[in-house]
């Protein structure tokens, strides 16, 4: 099936909000300390307006099946950007499309002037974590920035 990868819309804020927080309930995810809790999620559009900030949704067949950001690294550096809520639905995953959607992530980061990108995310989150290493990230001893998300305990960057 043919997927694009655009920016989001505003009419994309319900779908997105429910399949990210599908996804925290596929996994069992801690909803306390992680991106479930995010005042933001229902607001990704007006979140992802501001400058250097973005979020790309995947499409496919008129569907939401997946999303992820890029925006600066509260608390740190102006250099620092972090890849923000980059979930997919069941049908989106093992088919390249997280690969391809990082791509698009760090090629704005870098245009945006990032020079280091930052994620965190999970121990138990295998397929994830695999993605990250594979697309160039590399694990870092402890949290950057202050995201708020004290749950997650893996950390990772990438040099742009």
């Amino acid at each position: 099936m043919a997927h694009r990868i655009r920016k989001i819309t505003p009419e994309d804020n319900p779908t997105v909000a429910h399949f990210i927080r599908s996804v925290f309930d596929e996994m069992g995810i801690a909803k306390v300390g992680t991106a479930y809790e995010d005042v933001t999620l229902d607001r990704m559009f007006e979140t992802y307006q501001a400058a250097n900030t973005t979020y790309f949704v995947v499409e496919e067949e008129g569907e939401l099946i997946g999303g992820a950001g890029i925006a600066p690294l509260s608390g740190a550096e102006a250099h620092v950007c972090e890849l923000q809520k980059m979930y997919f639905s069941p049908k989106a995953r093992g088919r390249g499309i997280g690969s391809e959607m990082i791509t698009y992530c760090m090629d704005f980061a870098r245009e945006a002037g990032y020079t280091l990108a930052y994620l965190e995310t999970m121990p138990y989150m295998h397929a994830a974590k695999k993605l990250y290493a594979k697309t160039g990230f590399t694990p870092i001893n402890g949290p950057m920035g202050d995201t708020g998300h004290y749950s997650c305990n893996v950390w990772m960057t990438k040099a742009l």
